[in-house]
């Protein structure tokens, strides 16, 4: 496997040359007739590109038509290069977000929940490092609570333990159609599905990654998608308190997400699940207002309950104990349970015990 499938996870090919390939737009996706003719960027760079000082944002229909041309398939290689190390260097801008957004939206493969459940998203694309990655075990706790859970991601990350391999060393199907997550959720409670199910085209970028050497917009994106039908909760994680406030502006000011809102958190080395060592802060947002339903711990930090192992069959040994009963739910994971559960049910800042 090359590094571009590694890293996306489903296999389709990345155009090396002549412009980026034309995207599919799957049956079903919430799209207009797609135009497939080039798309010039110099315009878009030369806003976004003259460094700290010089740059500015796009509007958010000046964004929404760039990304839109992106996932299109509609920009150059070269152009699309510039583009996303444009926003490597600059960031995006709540306005941005919202545009970016709405051209991701429109073109994502849409799940139904079971019906009368309201499910949550989380997203995984981090991997564990130097904690065990217990974002599969939040899953399936959260399943036992009547919660349904999509979990998707990335496959595979080379060094790094991603969900997929502790899903995977579960005994946990790899979901890779619709049909397949609703199955899934229907029947377990627990879908993981590569990005590429939901979204091809950012897929595609995600696995620009590894050949630019740094991330790019869809990185942040992806983590954003609400891909459900009907509302669901979303977790987002962030490792950098400058991307805390970027969140907490785009949702409670541009894009003001309906019930059950957004939660959003320090993620445990990037990904949605509690620290187990050092309570992280936990905010709520929804009605455009932020509110902190869990406060920052104070330390010192605890021990991790797995200690210095972060491969998917230890990890999923640890698993299988918690959930069998033989090992404690740790409680950082708990509390994040019972605040999942209160949130889905409407009493967000009332969280239930356990």
């Amino acid at each position: 496997m090359n590094t571009s499938d590694r890293m996306r996870g489903s296999g389709t090919p990345v155009n090396t040359g002549g412009g980026v390939a034309s995207v599919a737009i799957p049956a079903g996706t919430m799209t207009a007739t797609a135009d497939t003719s080039p798309f010039p960027c110099a315009s878009y760079i030369k806003t976004i590109g003259r460094g700290a000082r010089g740059s500015r944002g796009l509007s958010t229909d000046e964004a929404h038509t760039l990304y839109a041309a992106i996932l299109d398939g509609r920009v150059s290689d070269l152009e699309l290069g510039a583009v996303l190390l444009c926003y490597r260097i600059k960031s995006e801008e709540p306005a941005e977000l919202s545009g970016m957004m709405a051209a991701v939206q429109a073109r994502l493969q849409r799940v139904r929940a079971p019906e009368g459940k309201t499910p949550i998203v989380l997203a995984s694309y981090n991997g564990a490092r130097k904690q065990a990655n217990l974002l599969p075990l939040l899953a399936h706790l959260l399943a036992r609570k009547g919660v349904p859970v999509l979990v998707h991601g990335y496959l595979d990350m080379g060094t790094r333990v991603t969900s997929a391999h502790v899903f995977a060393a579960l005994g946990q199907a790899l979901c890779n159609d619709v049909p397949a997550i609703e199955a899934a959720l229907r029947d377990t409670g627990v879908a993981f599905t590569p990005i590429d199910t939901l979204s091809p085209a950012l897929g595609r970028q995600l696995a620009l990654n590894e050949p630019l050497g740094v991330r790019n917009s869809a990185h942040t994106l992806a983590k954003l998608i609400q891909p459900f039908t009907t509302p669901a909760l979303r977790w987002v994680n962030y490792t950098h308190q400058a991307y805390r406030d970027v969140l907490v502006d785009y949702f409670n000011n541009v894009d003001v997400p309906e019930a059950p809102g957004v939660v959003i958190s320090r993620g445990t080395e990037g990904e949605a699940v509690a620290d187990t060592t050092l309570p992280r802060q936990v905010e709520h947002l929804a009605a455009g207002q932020s509110h902190v339903v869990m406060p920052e711990g104070e330390g010192p930090k605890a021990a991790a309950p797995l200690g210095e192992a972060v491969d998917a069959a230890a990890t999923a040994a640890f698993i299988r104990a918690v959930l069998d009963g033989e090992q404690p739910v740790p409680p950082a994971i708990a509390a994040q349970v019972a605040l999942i559960v209160a949130t889905v049910s409407g009493n967000a800042n009332t969280p239930s015990a356990g």
